[in-house]
């Protein structure tokens, strides 16, 4: 059995009709940028997470740096980020000149250890940047607490957990602010890229939304040197048909993910966990194994894809080679990342997929035993 890692064109497909009406209808307004849809999708979106604002934004990554702005964060400041995520949330905080504050992650979860914040904080540090890895919302009620106590900001990076509860709140609605990502890979994922800002706060949202279009909130005057980073009117039309089918297809994504713990249970591998209290999206499914490569060279071999996120570590990218963390310097993210494998999962896989490729992962690893 062939089993791609994931196959973006069969959303596309499922929704054909729909996309293409959006798309008609939007070609035919004649509005192509930051028009009705874009509108219509930010109060769509806003509501469906459950805060009062959305700013539509050109992707996840300016979505994180133009609020990071946006609170005036830069040179001399200082971030706390985990070490344990993609590199996106780094570059963030390096593009205002503030310096990301590296902290491991839980070794259940691979979200940021709250316990070990504490001990980042200094004088300097102006925000907490969790990120809800792979779909797991972080435990931000201890980093709420703490930023409230410290006079910090915290800005949840939510580009994998599109639809994600913790508690009552879905991500999004969890901290100060939220940045997203529409990435076409992603749980609600555009046909190009996306992203969006979300927050309570009028003030932050505003200024964001000034930003995003060169600094201005008052055509033609430019109160500050922003930039242009609007969410695509098109992309915010094909976004509003696909927000309808998140709940849904975030469902389909449930069930096969319990289908893999199921089949996976008990066996070598260590399996992700959802911690009580909260509601994974299931963006991708992880496992971990210290025979990654070997695993991964079987699962190719019995035409299953797989994906590894992510390889390196921030912290031993080239990017960041200035800051001066040498190999060794935070052993949970490097072991993770020796030994994390993204097996398939969507809302396009089929049971019988994953319990093929349940089934050919238990087999490879008998036979590392």
């Amino acid at each position: 059995m062939n089993v791609p890692f994931l196959s973006p064109a069969r959303a596309s497909e499922e929704l054909r009709p729909e996309l293409d009406r959006a798309w008609h209808e939007t070609i035919a307004s004649g509005r192509y940028v930051l028009g009705e849809q874009v509108r219509a999708f930010e109060d769509e979106f806003a509501a469906y997470c459950g805060v009062r604002h959305c700013v539509g934004v050109g992707n996840g990554l300016d979505a994180l740096t133009l609020v990071l702005r946006a609170w005036d964060i830069g040179a001399g400041d200082e971030v706390i980020v985990p070490s344990n995520t993609y590199i996106a949330t780094w570059i963030a905080v390096s593009a205002t000149g503030a310096v990301p504050v590296p902290v491991e992650p839980d070794a259940g979860t691979f979200n940021i250890d709250p316990a070990r914040v504490a001990a980042a904080i200094t004088s300097r540090t102006r925000a907490i940047l969790p990120v809800h890895l792979y779909g797991c919302p972080a435990d931000m009620a201890p980093i709420m607490r703490m930023a409230q106590t410290r006079g910090l900001k915290v800005l949840e990076d939510a580009a994998q957990a599109h639809g994600a509860r913790y508690r009552t709140h879905r991500a999004g609605a969890l901290g100060h602010a939220a940045a997203f990502s529409f990435y076409p890979t992603k749980n609600l994922g555009a046909l190009g890229d996306g992203g969006a800002v979300l927050t309570d706060d009028p003030v932050l949202a505003g200024r964001v939304a000034s930003l995003r279009n060169y600094g201005s909130s008052r055509p033609p005057l430019n109160e500050e040197a922003g930039c242009n980073s609007r969410l695509d009117e098109l992309q915010a039309a094909l976004l509003r048909v696909k927000l309808r089918r998140l709940d849904e297809w975030n469902a389909r994504r449930a069930r096969l993910a319990r289908l893999y713990l199921e089949l996976l249970a008990g066996g070598p591998l260590q399996l992700p966990q959802v911690p009580v209290g909260a509601e994974h999206a299931w963006h991708l499914f992880v496992v971990r194994t210290a025979h990654r490569d070997r695993l991964q060279k079987s699962l190719a071999s019995a035409g299953v894809d797989t994906l590894i996120h992510y390889p390196v570590p921030p912290h031993l990218q080239p990017a960041y080679r200035g800051l001066g963390h040498a190999a060794g310097t935070f052993a949970v993210s490097e072991r993770m990342h020796r030994e994390v494998l993204s097996l398939p999962l969507s809302p396009h896989h089929s049971e019988d997929q994953v319990r093929f490729v349940a089934a050919t992962v238990r087999a490879a690893l008998q036979e590392e035993a």
